[in-house]
């Protein structure tokens, strides 16, 4: 039966993990260092924002059961040539209400880098109708950045993982 049991966690790890821990709020500018280069000291001409939704749970079973979600929000800087700023990147629960604020200052992207922000399974104040906001800009023309939401869950036995992704709430400046 152990050898099994062992067999089991070696094969299907994910299946025996526990939740997953309330994680320190990370320093982006700390973890992306590889991926950030100082902003442009020129105008940012070009700015745009997106909308996120995430959901951090989720009601099944005819809304008798609730299942907890990990979160993961990437932002790509879609570009090959030009950084990319994002100068505002909030977490909102389903009022609407600020939960949390990555960045206390913009930071800028490289070409075709990436930064990213985990809510941990057990983090459940965004609730049902979580979402983010991400306002972005740059020094010109860009190509548009891709921000996307993971979400990984499951309950006994069925796992799922889904995604959301960001739809534009304003684009300034460009063509």
């Amino acid at each position: 039966m152990r050898t099994k049991l062992a067999a089991a966690m070696l094969l299907c790890p994910l299946a025996f993990a526990g939740p997953a821990a309330a994680q320190p709020k990370a320093n982006l500018e700390q973890t992306f260092a590889d991926s950030l280069q100082a902003v442009p000291k020129e105008e940012l001409a070009v700015s745009g924002g997106f909308y996120v939704p995430a959901y951090s749970s989720v009601a099944m079973s005819q809304g008798k059961l609730r299942v907890d979600f990990s979160v993961t929000l990437s932002v790509h800087n879609a570009s090959e040539t030009q950084p990319l700023v994002i100068k505002r990147l909030a977490y909102f629960d389903t009022a609407g209400k600020q939960v949390e604020s990555y960045l206390k200052n913009p930071v800028a992207l490289k070409p075709l880098a990436s930064i990213s922000v985990f809510i941990a399974t057990d983090d459940v104040r965004g609730g049902t109708g979580a979402n983010f906001i991400v306002d972005w800009a740059a020094a010109s023309e860009i190509a548009e950045p891709v921000v996307e939401a993971l979400m990984v869950g499951g309950v006994a036995n069925a796992h799922y993982a889904f995604i959301s992704q960001g739809r534009p709430t304003r684009t300034v400046g460009g063509k």
